[in-house]
């Protein structure tokens, strides 16, 4: 796969403050990558670089082969930007304001009217378009914000928190519209949901203080986590020696109670990350424990997340 979107050594100060602190990193077509961090981290500073919104104190961006400094109109031609916050005029009706933006891209006549008509429906915006902008609620301006991100039809699409404001159904029905536009695009999503990360991205990067702390595939980070490979086990009945005859298997690091809305039971936690559920099951068997359940932890992301932001504190 061809990479779209190069970052190389970006960085961008705002007076004493340094938003942005040496970042690199590239998107291929077809990768969907997640940009996580709390919030001031340097998110969505990184995401108004790349697209030319700021110019970097130094470094670059490259995109689609044409640098954002050197050539800022080459590289704009290729990008869909959805900011934070999607402004847009708001006495404008969202037609209106499409027919604005297909004008400033260059489309007129049944061009614009195919590519207008396409950014509607994908966004389905069809009940309001003949409303004034200002009286639309946060999340349908969200969608008008992405239709004209998509209306062009580019190669690269950098996303500031593109399901901000929306309902479950309705960030269920962008989350799909990213997947399908997936395939044949360079996209970059600043998020701090992180079950959008399992939902829709290929990668996933980690940002604090300004400064790249990690970048992986979601499973990639989810391997991270303390909970990676961990057991939970729920006995039926009782087993008073559980927890001591658990500890005594060499792969297991420790044992905890967890009573949550799953009911209650042991979380047994792997050695070094490593595949315990065999021995833990083959313990369970000898010993005849009653077992109501038992399963195994992938992972969780939120733990890996915090741990990284932390560290950087």
């Amino acid at each position: 796969m061809e990479s779209m979107i190069e970052v190389r050594h970006l960085t961008r100060r705002f007076g004493p403050v340094t938003a942005v602190d040496d970042v690199s990193f590239s998107v291929r077509r077809g990768e969907v990558l997640g940009f996580l961090g709390p919030n001031g981290a340097g998110k969505s500073t990184t995401m108004k670089v790349i697209t030319g919104f700021l110019a970097p104190t130094s470094g670059t961006a490259i995109v689609c082969g044409a640098d954002i400094v050197a050539a800022p109109i080459a590289a704009k031609r290729h990008i869909g930007y959805l900011p934070e916050g999607a402004p847009a005029y708001p006495d404008m009706t969202p037609l209106g304001f499409l027919r604005f933006i297909a004008r400033i891209r260059g489309f007129d006549g049944a061009d614009a009217k195919d590519r207008i008509d396409l950014a509607v429906k994908r966004t389905a915006l069809d009940s309001v378009l003949a409303q004034p902008i200002d009286t639309l609620s946060k999340g349908f301006k969200r969608r008008v914000g992405l239709a004209q991100a998509l209306l062009h039809d580019p190669d690269v699409l950098i996303l500031d928190e593109p399901t901000d404001g929306l309902d479950p159904n309705q960030k269920h029905e962008v989350r799909t519209l990213i997947t399908e536009l997936a395939p044949t695009k360079a996209i970059i999503i600043s998020t701090h949901i992180l079950e959008e990360v399992d939902a829709v991205c290929t990668r996933a990067a980690i940002i604090a203080h300004g400064k790249l702390l990690a970048d992986g595939t979601p499973g990639d980070l989810e391997a991270r986590s303390r909970h990676h490979n961990a057991v939970r086990l729920k006995i039926a009945g009782d087993a008073p020696d559980a927890v001591t005859a658990l500890l005594r298997l060499p792969s297991v690091q420790s044992v905890e109670p967890v009573d949550d809305a799953e009911g209650s039971g042991l979380m047994i936690f792997a050695r070094d990350g490593r595949a315990i559920v065999a021995e833990v099951t083959d313990l369970v068997r000898t010993a005849g424990w009653p077992i109501a359940g038992i399963r195994v932890e992938r992972g969780r992301l939120d733990d890996v997340f915090r741990a990284i932001t932390s560290k950087a504190a």
